[in-house]
């Protein structure tokens, strides 16, 4: 774990990088990034699913800058209070599911585990991808196994 510089509360790059904030808190950063993204899907789960997907690609291609101007900054690759990478794993993990506080805890927790557990090709992509698009990929991997998961679930009910 890393302590959460200053410039978080200074530099508006750094305070997106790190998930408004709320990458600063200093035990499982990455759950706490996950659980501020949840308010901000229920703000856009009701949009066309390609107006949906759209703002999800743009903002997963504007976290690449993100997240690599903030890690050059801190000098520190993947610091781990850089958690906008969570908000747009969550954010895609979610994508047409229909909005319901239960599906959004779901999600969270389908989320959080293959984020945190990692299987093939996270792991690998984790480990060997750097820069913004290595520390947004991982994450988008993680959303992708979360996002079979919830559907196989929706599909099975």
């Amino acid at each position: 774990m890393n302590q959460s510089p200053a410039s978080v509360w200074r530099r508006p790059v750094h305070f997106l990088a790190f998930g408004l904030g709320s990458g600063t808190v200093p035990f499982a950063p990455g759950t706490f990034g996950t659980l501020a993204a949840i308010p901000f899907y229920w703000l856009i789960s009701e949009l066309p699913l390609g107006w949906y997907l759209g703002l999800v690609a743009v903002t997963f291609f504007w976290g690449i800058w993100l997240c690599d101007k903030t890690s050059r900054d801190l000098g520190v690759h993947d610091h781990s209070g850089i958690v906008w990478d969570e908000f747009v794993g969550y954010w895609l993990t979610m994508a047409a599911v229909p909005f319901s506080w239960e599906a959004a805890l779901w999600g969270f927790v389908v989320f959080r585990i293959f984020d945190v557990f990692k299987p093939w090709p996270i792991r690998w992509a984790d480990r060997r991808v750097a820069g913004g698009f290595g520390i947004m990929i991982d994450d988008v991997l993680a959303a992708v196994y979360a996002w079979s998961t919830m559907h196989l679930w929706f599909w099975l009910h």
